[in-house]
């Protein structure tokens, strides 16, 4: 069941809710620059374990509107709480991927965790996102060559080796965002620093990392776990930047034994 969530005037929030009467919610967030699709491998499953699974599509990505302001961080953590207020979420498990990560604790930061009772970070972009030199790459590429900047993407992203149908796949995610959003939001990776806001994190949080990721490195989940109470990580010996597809069968018994 998909619809909408109104997050500020002019301003909806797409949400895919899969199985409303399960008894245990899991929040997916999306990273840059996909939409909750990427977590096809997810959805599939844990409803049928029980689970209410809910997507979100960040402002600018996928099917949520795409206005030309609001990609910094506080304003993406409003709109996740938006979302949680409004359907009443209670005791959920938030899932960040990537730029969520960070947004996720940005979100629990300014929040205080509303909400929240279980976090979740996979390869997040955190402490710290982008270097200055790898935005910079990728913005010249996604002002003049978008869907080639995203098939470089698609080439670094995972370290499984993908057939040519699922890269065209991963690169029609990227192209369902807005130029613009996909280009503010490599601006906030590139500024936004979430080490200020890791002390604030009170709930267990489970932090999932591919040793070979090549978007962000496996040194920022030790960073994050030295900072985070409750924390403990998990490393994903055969994923890069995309464990809930390559290793999609020990993401979901990792994520399952984690929720209890």
């Amino acid at each position: 069941m998909g619809y909408y969530v109104k997050v500020e005037r002019n301003v909806n929030i797409y949400v895919e809710d899969l199985n409303p009467e399960g008894s245990r919610t899991i929040v997916f967030v999306h990273g840059w620059p996909l939409n909750h699709r990427l977590f096809e491998y997810q959805l599939n499953v844990l409803p049928d374990l029980g689970f209410r699974c809910i997507g979100i599509d960040l402002r600018g990505f996928g099917k949520s509107d795409k206005p030309w302001h609001g990609y910094d961080y506080n304003r993406m953590a409003d709109d996740i709480w938006m979302v949680i207020r409004t359907l009443q979420l209670q005791n959920i498990t938030l899932v960040g991927h990537s730029m969520a990560g960070a947004i996720s604790i940005r979100y629990m930061a300014r929040y205080n965790g509303f909400g929240v009772s279980k976090l979740v970070l996979v390869d997040a972009a955190a402490p710290i996102g982008f270097t200055k030199e790898t935005a910079s790459q990728l913005f010249t590429k996604a002002s003049n060559d978008r869907p080639n900047m995203l098939e470089d993407v698609a080439d670094i992203f995972f370290y499984k080796n993908t057939t040519r149908p699922f890269s065209e796949w991963f690169i029609g995610l990227g192209l369902e965002a807005a130029s613009w959003s996909t280009l503010k939001t490599i601006i906030s990776l590139r500024d936004e620093n979430a080490a200020p806001d890791l002390a604030h994190i009170s709930v267990p949080t489970l932090i999932i990392h591919g040793i070979h990721d090549q978007v962000i490195p496996f040194s920022q989940s030790q960073l994050l776990h030295q900072s985070i109470r409750n924390s403990h990580v998990i490393p994903f010996n055969y994923s890069g930047h995309g464990p809930v597809w390559e290793e999609k069968d020990k993401f979901n018994k990792a994520l399952v034994a984690f929720i209890g």
